[in-house]
């Protein structure tokens, strides 16, 4: 939901509301449904379909609609909280409208939950999920019990949510409100509607090119958010990248402490990454306070997972017992995570991996990784790009981003957002002919089931398949595993390893 459109109602505690959920099933929205819920609050939901989230937030005492909208809300409603993927035209939008029943953002009621707790928000344009999830996991195992919200499911987490202590339980910071760590994103300028005590910014990169005009705007956007945090005598903090977050235009007239990190010498906390054994170090001007062996291969993982934890320290958790937690993060779905491995009738072996990437500095990053760590034969990357106008605006990126591929598929566009006139702009046969041009082999294949049919025809011993993409390519990986069970259970000697 467009935030430029409306103004932000005020209002008190969530918990004294009777609130109904419209888009309960994304990641975010039942994240925050469940931790509210926790606390008492009295919540309903509505969503379009089915499935384990839905059936998970019954579980928990949250009655769920789902199917065609209604009309009306349920009895007693008192605030509506609508996805960002809801528009005012939805039914129940305009249900509220007609009888006078408030209405607010998820990035709304995201942020009023963070009032009256140490908050912690983590921005950027990569790593967000990633870094959320790592953050919470150490500050769970060294004892500081925060609650957590983030965009994608932990298995460590328990999911995509957790409750946590409503004080500090321990360490430094003991008796303060307690923790919740949260993802901010950039996109519709949400993120403004945080109320953080502490802020991280990975990195910034020209992104969500449909809303923002410019990297200039983006920028901007990120200065606003920086502005947020309380003044350095109030307890504000932010941990910002040496290089690659535009830190000096971002810090420029803010009031919170400002710390930088990265693998310069320069940055604040210096961080050293071994990739041969995905060793991670971190140096405080010059002596080393902590280090761990990362289980999420790549640079990008070694810099999310010093910025976890950095902020653990900073929020009272001990070097050595960080060192711990991060050693033990086994990462979350959908980032470089290995669904299992395929043996087909010859006796080759396929790694199957799927990654959310989507953002060329991301496919990028992801590509090289899994190449360092698994050093394949071949390295075939299925990638689906989300959103025409994405796929527009960056196309150049693209085509270079895909170097450490061997061969590269590419199936229909992911269509979401974007006007009917904007996917008329570009198609996955334009990105194919710019990867071609760059020297990558590439190919465009439609439909999923033509490109599992490739795999089965094309896969050789040793080879590492990877789907990489926002949208629902990852079922092509599961497809193409499925394939060898079904053999196998049909007396084929083939078969799919979980």
């Amino acid at each position: 939901m467009d935030e430029t459109t409306r103004t932000p109602r005020a209002g008190g505690s969530l918990l004294d509301l009777r609130m109904h959920f419209v888009g309960i099933g994304g990641c975010g929205m039942s994240g925050l449904a469940l931790m509210l819920v926790r606390r008492g609050a009295r919540i309903t939901g509505s969503d379009q379909s089915e499935g384990d989230v839905i059936e998970r937030l019954r579980a928990e005492g949250i009655p769920v609609r789902t199917g065609l909208a209604e009309e009306s809300l349920p009895a007693g409603t008192e605030l509506v909280v609508a996805s960002a993927a809801i528009k005012g035209d939805h039914p129940e939008i305009l249900a509220a409208n007609a009888e006078g029943v408030d209405w607010i953002s998820y990035a709304e009621a995201l942020g009023r939950a963070q009032r009256g707790t140490t908050g912690v928000s983590i921005a950027g344009t990569h790593g967000k999920s990633t870094t959320t999830a790592m953050t919470s996991w150490v500050g769970i195992r060294c004892g500081l019990d925060p609650s957590v919200i983030v965009g994608a499911t932990c298995g460590q987490l328990g999911g995509g949510s957790r409750t946590g202590a409503l004080e500090i339980p321990t360490g430094r910071l003991r008796g303060k409100p307690g923790v919740l760590v949260c993802e901010a994103c950039e996109f519709n300028r949400s993120f403004h509607q945080h109320h953080p005590t502490i802020g991280l910014i990975n990195n910034i990169e020209e992104d969500h090119l449909d809303y923002y005009g410019s990297l200039d705007e983006i920028i901007a956007s990120f200065h606003d958010f920086a502005r947020l945090l309380p003044s350095a005598a109030q307890g504000g903090k932010l941990l910002i990248a040496e290089d690659g977050a535009h830190r000096r235009e971002v810090c420029a007239g803010i009031d919170c402490e400002t710390v930088t990190f990265g693998f310069s010498p320069e940055a604040d906390y210096q961080v050293i990454y071994d990739a041969a054994a995905s060793r991670v170090g971190v140096l405080w001007r010059g002596h080393v306070v902590g280090s761990w062996t990362n289980r999420m291969p790549g640079s990008h993982n070694a810099l999310n997972s010093a910025a976890a934890g950095i902020i653990n320290n900073w929020l009272g958790a001990d070097w050595e017992d960080i060192e711990c937690a991060l050693s033990e993060f086994s990462g979350l779905d959908r980032r470089s995570q290995l669904l299992g491995t395929r043996v087909l009738e010859s006796g080759a072996r396929i790694e199957v991996f799927d990654d959310y990437g989507h953002h060329p500095t991301e496919c990028e990053k992801t590509l090289r990784a899994l190449r360092t760590a698994h050093a394949p034969e071949r390295l075939i990357c299925v990638f689906q790009p989300h959103q025409h106008s994405r796929t527009r605006f960056l196309l150049e990126q693209f085509a270079s981003s895909f170097r450490e591929a061997d061969e590269v598929i590419v199936p229909h566009i992911y269509f979401v957002r974007d006007s009917e006139v904007e996917k008329t702009r570009v198609s996955a046969q334009d990105l194919v002919d710019r990867l071609d041009a760059k020297g990558t082999r590439a190919l465009h294949i439609g439909a999923f089931e033509q490109i599992v049919e490739h795999l089965e025809a094309h896969c050789r011993d040793g080879d590492l398949v990877v789907t990489m993409g926002a949208g629902p390519v990852n079922k092509i990986a599961f497809d193409f595993l499925a394939r060898g069970r079904s053999r196998t259970a049909g007396g084929v000697a083939s078969e799919a390893v979980a």
